[in-house]
């Protein structure tokens, strides 16, 4: 599997890898959902904490991440990353997603995850996965109408920026699988015209 950061766009959305350019529209658009920081995040983007989630996560990724604002309307509306890029083992996750409220719900997040699958199996992915917060029952319904399929619940797995400790849902989408998915996010699309 040999990953690279690139433009990903199809008529709905345009992923671009994220730079400095991108830091304004994304701190707006995090910021436009303040509670959703405090209830579903291990961490927090919000205006209070935007400075510094920025610094780490985007300013230098690092190797085995590959960060994306997605753009709709000519505006950042958002943000989803691959995470966890693994080569030897061909594996990578989907996630750090974060959308602006007024693109929730329609072409966006069906749009970005087709465009992040396809970049990913064409790259020579074995397994996508992606991982929730137990609590989060919005994203979960998402990534089972993605096509996901649940690997099971990591209980107790990680401990939030509030001290919550969350549970993650661990679901995954296999290569082979990958055409029936795709055929599904397809129909799915279509219907946004």
């Amino acid at each position: 599997m040999r990953i690279e950061p690139k433009v990903l766009e199809d008529r709905h959305v345009r992923l671009e890898p994220m730079t400095p350019a991108h830091r304004e529209g994304l701190h707006a658009a995090c910021d436009a959902d303040r509670e959703v920081w405090t209830a579903l995040y291990p961490y927090s983007l919000d205006a209070a904490h935007f400075d510094a989630g920025w610094s780490r996560f985007y300013a230098e990724p690092g190797p085995d991440r590959i960060n994306f604002a997605v753009m709709a309307g000519g505006q950042v509306m958002g943000v989803s990353s691959y995470l966890g890029v693994d080569p030897v083992n061909q594996t990578l996750e989907i996630g750090g997603t974060y959308y602006h409220p007024d693109v929730r719900g329609g072409a966006v997040n069906p749009a970005s995850k087709r465009l992040m699958l396809a970049h990913a199996f064409d790259s020579g992915a074995r397994r996508v996965q992606f991982k929730v917060d137990a609590l989060n029952a919005r994203s979960r319904a998402a990534v089972l109408k993605l096509g996901a399929s649940l690997d099971g619940v990591l209980r107790q797995d990680r401990v939030t920026w509030t001290g919550r400790i969350r549970d993650t849902c661990v679901f995954s989408i296999l290569a082979d699988e990958w055409p029936a998915v795709r055929a599904g996010l397809d129909a799915r699309l279509a219907r946004f015209g």
